[in-house]
């Protein structure tokens, strides 16, 4: 994020999460993530933000919470084309994971929103998603006794808009997954990852892939065109921010951890398989207006696309699910 002053180092005692703020440069990604200023978290603000995001009364007709697009067992995603919204409406997009969402440098697949505490907003208004008016809904949620009481122990305020995004946005940015094969073969362990994985690793570096999904997130946060379509129809990506049409058929660069745990893929749920992903790239797009210049044709044996497919599931850690036991598998 931009503006980051601190970040947080997680102590687990007890099984309660004790943060601790550090200014040291970040060296070991499962211990430390960042925060903007004026959200500075603590335990009680993250267990607030996690009622929330588990609270259907977040929608209008209270039929679904933040939890049922963006669900733990899936890697905080629904593994739906498109999420569905309230009295079976469907969202425009498919739901991108959470985990490591503090590392972001811009949100939503438009990349506008600078910040978690801008976005929380936009699904709670969104007419085909939680469809709420944040006029009804804040004095709907102050009226419940522990939100309330939270929200002046918390933030010496009554629960308001700032409550909720900021408690919501606390919670999201705890949620890390950094623990996969491919982490700790970094930091040393070389029996963490198997020869088909580290030999698609060898494929994945010398490939153009890292251009938009270097290490250690596996995303360059940025809207790219990836030349998914020649025509992008009634969803033309970030054009509809400011209306450029230099901007069609660009979508933020999702990241690639947990990839094997979040399909379908891409901005419309279109691909469903890692197969079909790499087929795409494999026949170096479609070729429209604003594609980037690194994605062109290139040719892979039956054995090296499953050496890659083996390396993208070594970017699979699930470890965050210790602390939603009812979501484990």
């Amino acid at each position: 994020m931009h503006h980051l002053t601190s970040v947080i180092k997680l102590v687990f005692l007890g099984g309660i999460f004790i943060l601790l703020c550090s200014c040291e440069s970040p060296e070991d990604l499962t211990k430390e993530y960042p925060f903007p200023s004026d959200n500075q978290p603590s335990a009680e603000k993250i267990e607030l933000g996690r009622a929330l995001f588990f609270d259907k009364r977040l929608s209008l007709d209270e039929s679904i919470a933040c939890a049922d697009c963006h669900n733990p067992a899936y890697a905080f995603t629904d593994r739906k084309t498109v999420s569905e919204g309230i009295q079976g409406k469907h969202a425009e997009r498919n739901a991108p994971t959470l985990l490591n969402s503090a590392f972001l440098q811009t949100v939503m697949f438009d990349a506008h929103l600078k910040t978690l505490e801008l976005q929380v907003i936009v699904p709670i208004q969104e007419a085909t998603e939680m469809g709420h008016n944040m006029k009804l809904l804040i004095p709907k949620l102050r009226a419940v006794p522990a939100y309330q009481k939270a929200a002046k122990i918390l933030f010496n305020r009554d629960f308001d808009a700032w409550v909720l995004t900021r408690s919501i946005a606390a919670f999201e940015r705890s949620l890390l997954s950094l623990n996969s094969p491919y982490d700790q073969f970094m930091r040393g362990n070389k029996r963490a990852m198997t020869s088909d994985q580290r030999a698609g690793m060898k494929l994945f570096n010398a490939l153009y892939c890292t251009t938009c999904h270097p290490a250690p997130y596996f995303t360059n946060f940025k809207a790219e065109n990836n030349g998914l379509y020649t025509d992008y129809g009634n969803d033309k990506g970030r054009f509809r921010i400011n209306l450029d049409s230099a901007d069609i058929g660009f979508f933020k660069t999702p990241t690639l951890r947990n990839i094997e745990l979040t399909y379908p893929y891409m901005h419309d749920g279109s691909l469903k398989t890692l197969d079909e992903v790499i087929g795409h790239y494999l026949a170096g797009g479609k070729h429209p207006k604003g594609q980037h210049p690194s994605i062109l044709p290139f040719q892979l044996t039956t054995k090296e696309k499953k050496h890659l497919v083996s390396f993208l599931g070594a970017l699979t850690d699930t470890s965050y699910l210790k602390n939603f036991q009812s979501y484990a598998p």
